[in-house]
């Protein structure tokens, strides 16, 4: 906390804005695939966004010059963050409920929490943070267990998509870890955000150049006014909301948005797409959300002393 501490209603103001905007961006991804290839939605994001990030940092004098060895962190950093795990979830909401899509992806921190000890190795996961990871594991199960016991076409790949949904927390782990272990936000934090933007849309729209060529994207005002939300709702307002508050308001405080944004986005899919709700959503929503308060709340022993492990930006961002 600094010194000078800002007024109440401003940090409420911004939980306010992480909690909603962030936990809406499931339902504006949901928007914006349904006439729109999921890697175009991704490329024409990413790339306004950064783009629009930079421009902003040269204008105001921000430093945008980086060593090519920073450029390289800052792009995998940024492929894996926004690519592995944003686009991952943009193809996985073709199948999978947003509600649903964000619940899985409530996973991360755990990943975060693995892979932070595994990588890094001076963290080593407690006895408690363990409980917790069991605890996620059996919420997923609970999940998906429909898709499970119902084994038909749709289910087959709505299963398959959940899987993949964790292979998509994976990356945005594994990019944050590597953030941290290569400190890609030594300089000013606004301009490595918008190279490492700028490098997912262009992945995005090399991924776009192979695999979604032939694909035909249907512009519609619903689709690109879904798009225009994710840039300035997801990418601009709730990420700036973000890094104030974690300049001014504890990390574990911070931390809570892991477990709120899919609440919202539930609800959001509920309310906008109808999306069921149903005893196994339910169930399972509570189990993921108990193990990841287990696991952020967990002590990780250091060699020095131990310390709370921070949580990284949501991945639906």
């Amino acid at each position: 906390m600094h010194a000078s501490s800002p007024s109440q209603w401003k940090i409420a103001l911004a939980f306010a804005l992480v909690y909603v905007f962030w936990g809406s961006t499931y339902l504006g991804i949901g928007i914006a695939v349904e006439q729109i290839p999921p890697a175009f939605v991704c490329a024409t994001r990413f790339l306004v966004a950064g783009i629009l990030m930079l421009a902003y940092c040269g204008i105001a004098g921000r430093p945008i010059r980086f060593s090519a060895r920073h450029l390289v962190h800052l792009a995998v950093v940024g492929i894996l963050l926004l690519m592995g795990g944003n686009l991952t979830l943009a193809y996985a909401e073709l199948i999978v409920p947003t509600g649903l899509a964000a619940l899985l992806v409530a996973a991360s921190p755990m990943w975060f929490l693995v892979i932070d000890s595994l990588l890094l190795g001076h963290h080593r996961i407690s006895r408690l943070g363990m409980l917790g990871l069991f605890i996620g594991i059996v919420g997923v199960v609970v999940l998906i267990w429909p898709t499970l016991i119902h084994p038909t076409a749709f289910g087959r790949r709505e299963f398959y998509w959940s899987i993949a949904l964790q292979g998509g927390s994976f990356c945005w782990a594994l990019g944050s870890v590597l953030s941290k272990k290569w400190q890609t936000a030594q300089g000013d934090p606004f301009s490595t955000t918008a190279w490492q933007v700028v490098f997912a849309g262009i992945a995005n729209l090399a991924f776009v150049l192979v695999f979604e060529r032939n694909s035909h994207p249907v512009w519609t005002a619903r689709g690109i006014g879904a798009i225009l939300y994710l840039v300035v709702c997801g990418s601009w307002i709730g990420y700036t909301a973000y890094i104030w508050l974690l300049q001014h308001v504890p990390t574990s405080k911070v931390s809570t948005y892991a477990y709120v944004n899919p609440v919202v986005a539930v609800f959001l899919g509920w309310l906008v797409l109808h999306e069921r709700i149903d005893r196994y959503i339910g169930l399972g929503s509570a189990i993921i959300i108990a193990s990841v308060i287990i696991v952020t709340s967990a002590k990780v022993h250091s060699r020095s002393a131990e310390e709370e492990l921070p949580i990284v930006e949501a991945q639906g961002d």
